[in-house]
């Protein structure tokens, strides 16, 4: 399997914990986001992934584009270990709590929106990071009351085992850490990431780990 990827996007490291976790092989293709223009928009990268975006994982000369779709089919095709619980109401919290990272926190906090707040929109820098930090702040409170609502027992977002829940939320946290958000009123999310950040599948998938890290 090959991976598109860039060090710093937090669709791809979630991917790559995946993947780690899975013990599976992959090769890894940078893509810079931000040299040469953005790599992302270049003919060479979209004529393989034509939405433009990281991370693709190509298997078998076929792309994947999208992160939670790359999840699924890992998750479908390399079903040991589990990333989703066999219960059907826990598998969907599981993919709720997973979903609100995805679609609530990370698409108002990409590079692509952050670069068009100081660009087109001409907000100031101060301006961009009051951005950042509201909208971190929006998500992670509702995701640190569902945890503690739920009071799982083990170390996890949904206690034993690891979960595709676990697998997006330390990306996020180590963005939110890169804009300096205040993590203190997120004591069970902070948990659940120094728990999964002494593992080998999550310590290797950092990005300051990675081929093309900077």
């Amino acid at each position: 399997m090959k991976l598109y990827s860039y060090f710093r996007s937090s669709a791809a490291y979630r991917v790559r914990i995946a993947l780690n976790l899975k013990g599976l092989p992959y090769e890894t293709f940078g893509v810079h986001l931000v040299k040469d223009g953005g790599q992302h928009r270049q003919a060479t990268y979209k004529d393989a992934n034509p939405q433009g975006l990281v991370p693709a994982l190509e298997v078998d000369g076929a792309v994947i584009g999208q992160s939670l779709a790359i999840l699924e089919y890992l998750e479908e095709t390399h079903p040991k270990p589990a990333l989703l619980p066999a219960d059907p109401l826990l598998r969907a919290q599981v993919r709720a709590f997973a979903l609100h990272i995805v679609c609530e926190i990370h698409p108002l906090n990409n590079l692509r929106v952050l670069q068009y707040l100081t660009g087109s929109a001409g907000l100031s820098e101060d301006a961009k990071l009051a951005w950042y930090q509201h909208w971190i702040a929006e998500g992670f409170s509702a995701l640190e009351a569902d945890i503690a609502r739920r009071q799982p027992s083990g170390p996890y977002c949904f206690g034993e085992p690891l979960t595709l829940a676990d697998v997006c939320l330390i990306p996020q946290v180590f963005n939110a850490q890169r804009f300096n958000c205040d993590m203190s009123p997120y004591p069970h999310l902070m948990r659940v990431f120094e728990t999964c950040n002494a593992l080998a599948a999550f310590a290797d998938a950092h990005p300051s780990r990675q081929p093309d890290a900077e």
